[in-house]
């Protein structure tokens, strides 16, 4: 979201037309992505405490940033649908979505606006100009703090990959990857490099690592899973040392039946080789019976002995805690009437 011995090809029943309209179905029905950010003051007397990690997230359409397990406080943006913060390595910048147009039902006929604002809330500015699909944001690791999001081809309904800088202004973007055929960007690596999932014309769909050149022509390096040949990969994010990752994963054959609403992802960790370019040992750890549910948005904190994600087994959107020393599960946000989405790790880029 190409091939090698055991993927599909274009001849086998997955088509790339399939494969697409997959892909942008499993977008459609969990992108929409929103994020509020509170910033915490520290309470006499706790000083000297060890801090709890710090999430950015959506609560009820705003931005937050608040330590894990706490009551919000004020939000960062308010007044607007704003969606899944990236936080950039740095610490200091977080990269949202806001949508301004469209049917909050269908977010693929969302128009969205790409933007950086400060840590604190401060710094609003936006680097698309909200006539395009823009979605799920984030930054490079390679030291450079480059906003990089995923873009809507209106014609062919797939995905590219745009960049941008801190401080750019719309119509700045560039896109990086081919706009006639799909990639969706994931997770960035310290040497540069991009995890993405596409569908390239003569090598079939799959997972690669992408080498940014000028232009929108870029070296695609397949990376091995066993689950590839078996469905479609989203939201991946690798670990902070490169070496684990985590992601959802849905069955081609439940992507088949479930014809609408949430086909029921599973969420995964694994190790991740990136000198071999494998992800192995794979572990599902919410949601392995599949069940219609939204699980979604896995993502590293804590260094990397945690993931939290969203679901809505309640009824709402709530924010839940792996351990993966332990296994445990553990539901952080802390009112069961909100609704709460996309979490991210402090100074931990997707």
């Amino acid at each position: 979201m190409n091939t090698h011995n055991n993927m599909k090809t274009h001849n086998d029943p997955l088509s790339r037309r399939e494969f697409l309209k997959a892909t942008t179905a499993a977008v459609a029905a969990s992108a929409g992505i929103g994020s509020a950010l509170a910033p915490l003051l520290a309470r006499a007397g706790e000083a000297g405490r060890s801090r709890a990690p710090r999430i950015s997230y959506y609560c009820n359409g705003e931005i937050h940033v608040n330590e894990v397990g706490q009551p919000e406080g004020k939000p960062l943006t308010t007044g607007h649908w704003d969606f899944k913060p990236s936080w950039s390595k740095t610490g200091d910048h977080l990269v949202c979505f806001r949508r301004l147009e469209g049917d909050p039902a269908n977010v693929m006929t969302w128009k969205s606006a790409i933007f950086i604002i400060n840590a604190d809330g401060t710094g609003y500015h936006e680097l698309s100009d909200g006539t395009h699909t823009d979605f799920n944001p984030t930054w490079t690791r390679d030291g450079l703090n480059t906003p990089i999001w995923n873009r809507k081809n209106e014609k062919n309904g797939g995905f590219h990959v745009m960049q941008s800088k801190i401080g750019g202004k719309p119509g700045e973007e560039v896109a990086i990857t081919d706009e006639s055929f799909h990639t969706w960007g994931h997770s960035c690596l310290m040497d540069g490099r991009i995890l993405v999932t596409s569908y390239l014309p003569k090598q079939g769909g799959g997972i690669f690592l992408l080498t940014r050149r000028e232009g929108p022509k870029p070296i695609y390096e397949r990376v091995q899973c066993e689950l590839t040949p078996k469905g479609i990969f989203h939201r991946m994010s690798v670990s902070p040392s490169e070496k684990k990752i985590c992601f959802e994963f849905i069955s081609f054959e439940r992507q088949r039946i479930i014809k609408s609403g949430e086909p029921g992802h599973t969420l995964y960790i694994g190790d991740f080789d990136v000198r071999e370019r494998a992800i192995t040992n794979l572990k599902p750890f919410a949601n392995e019976a599949g069940k219609p549910i939204w699980f979604a948005y896995a993502r590293w904190i804590d260094g990397e002995s945690a993931v939290v994600y969203h679901s809505t087994e309640t009824g709402k959107g709530q924010l839940y805690v792996y351990r993966l020393d332990d296994g445990s599960i553990k539901r952080v946000s802390t009112n069961p009437k909100a609704d709460y989405r996309y979490p991210h790790g402090e100074a931990a880029p997707c």
